[in-house]
Order: C-alpha cells, then structure tokens, then sequence
C-alpha cells in the first residue's frame, strides 16, 4: 500500500533534483545558484529518507542527518565566500 506513494515520492523529489541542477547551471545570478544547491541538498535528504522507509533500516537516517550537517556547513560557508570573499579571515 505505502509502494506506489513512495515511488510516487521518488519521482517528484528526483525531477525537483533535476530541476534545481539546471537552475544551479543556467541560475542568472549567483543566489540564485547557492539556494538551488541548498535546495538541492534538502531534495538529496528527502531521497535517503525515502530509500530508509523503502528498505526498512535506519541506517539511511543517519547518512541524512550527516548530509543535511554537512550540507547547512557547506550552504554557509559558500554564502560567506560570497559576502566577505574569504571563508576563513
């Protein structure tokens, strides 16, 4: 009963992820870019959640929970590039 609502949610997240690739590609400006990038981070999340539920284990949240740490890091550090220039001062 849940497979076809997860597959269902296979293919919404994984076309959002296409979509937010070609706007993190063709993104006329540079935010533009970095919040395609962290959406596309939320999107990767929302996928390996899923893939747990399919299979049943936990592993796949705890790789979440350490891609979404590594991706706020990430979003943050790239948005103060963007400000400042440097990541480090």
């Amino acid at each position: 009963m849940i497979g076809p609502a997860l597959y269902f949610a296979f293919a919404s997240f994984g076309l959002a992820l296409l979509l937010n690739l070609w706007r993190a590609v063709v993104g006329p400006t540079l935010g533009d870019r970095v919040l395609a990038l962290d959406t596309m981070v939320i999107n990767a999340i929302a996928l390996l959640i899923l893939y747990g539920i399919l299979e049943g284990t936990a592993v796949y949240f705890e790789a979440s929970m350490l891609f979404a740490m590594t991706g706020f890091v990430s979003t943050v550090a790239y948005a103060k590039f963007v400000l400042r220039g440097s990541v480090i001062e």
